[in-house]
């Protein structure tokens, strides 16, 4: 039978903030490491439900200590946005300009006549 193993930490209930692991020491002896919970990945802030790729997943506390590259992608609101709202911005953008370019035409054409 295995060896019995008291907790480390006085909370004993099996929570999400009290996970461990069973580690055998180089004595021979079993010993309980408490694991920290994982990190979410960062979603897009326009749709809110894409995970955005070259991100890795890091509690708060540690994000606030990590370099700028590790916190972003090199593009147009790379770590903010995803990519398929960042196209669609790019392209509303664009569509939104050319809409005044004509209309500028149009109203050139007609003050013309």
């Amino acid at each position: 039978m295995g060896q019995r193993l008291a907790f480390r930490r006085r909370l004993s209930y099996n929570t999400r903030s009290n996970r461990r692991r069973v580690v055998k020491t180089p004595g021979g002896k079993l010993s309980l490491q408490y694991l920290k919970k994982p990190g979410s990945l960062p979603k897009c802030g326009d749709c809110g439900v894409c995970c955005m790729g070259g991100i890795k997943a890091f509690r708060s506390k540690k994000l606030a200590n990590i370099s700028k590259p590790q916190k972003s992608v090199s593009r147009a609101y790379g770590g903010s946005r995803c990519h398929q709202c960042t196209r669609a911005r790019i392209v509303r953008a664009f569509l939104i300009e050319e809409q005044k370019i004509v209309k500028r035409v149009i109203k050139a054409r007609s003050n013309k006549k």
